[in-house]
């Protein structure tokens, strides 16, 4: 029980949302980072040819085989491409499957954004602040959008992509789908959780 109060303990919580806040720092920047590569076409995705299938293949580079490659980046929705009829990936293709990955991530620097507001509020000692469910909110309602409307949106970037392109362009997804829609609601609740504490808060202050 004592460890626990040690944790809780208002100077090491600060402390720690100190350290998390500069991590939501770095994950944003790996998703910059990952993004730039994609658009780069070094994103892997799995390439149907004349001359065979390639688990592993990325648009920045002619040789598929993915043992001489440097940085990649991959999405955890399954990407297949079938070639044109040169062995080719068409551009329309190629912006498709950036637009895919761009959809996925852009929603998650944000939802990161969010949450390290909420830990540089919390380091300052700002706990139960109207900013905080606000941006707690958003993060929930990030991470619902990601769940439920981007597989929707990748299936039409597929769509729109084939109409204007010589090679085919199709994705397995939502199968993370539960994965991301429980945090965010458990995010939402927990942003109304402050934003009533607030308001009870409030209704005790303007009594006294």
């Amino acid at each position: 029980m004592r460890r626990i109060h040690k944790l809780v303990n208002e100077r090491y919580a600060k402390a720690a949302a100190g350290f998390m806040r500069y991590v939501c720092y770095v994950v944003m920047a790996f998703f910059v980072v990952c993004l730039v590569l994609s658009i780069m076409g070094r994103q892997t995705f799995r390439l149907q040819t004349s001359t065979g299938f390639y688990e592993r293949a990325i648009c920045a580079e002619e040789d598929h085989d993915y043992s001489l490659r440097g940085f990649t980046v991959s999405s955890d929705d399954e990407i297949y491409v079938r070639a044109d009829a040169d062995d080719r990936v068409d551009l329309a293709t190629r912006i498709g499957i950036s637009l895919m990955y761009a959809f996925k991530l852009i929603p998650l620097f944000l939802g990161y954004l969010y949450l390290s507001r909420v830990f540089r509020n919390i380091n300052r000692g700002e706990i139960f602040t109207g900013e905080n469910s606000s941006c707690l909110l958003y993060y929930g309602l990030v991470q619902i959008f990601v769940a439920l409307f981007v597989p929707f949106i990748s299936m039409l970037i597929c769509s729109v992509s084939n109409l204007f392109s010589g090679s085919l362009l199709s994705v397995s997804t939502g199968s993370n789908v539960l994965n991301g829609l429980f945090p965010g609601i458990a995010f939402v609740v927990a942003a109304y959780i402050i934003h009533y504490g607030i308001y009870l808060q409030d209704e005790v202050d303007h009594t006294l």
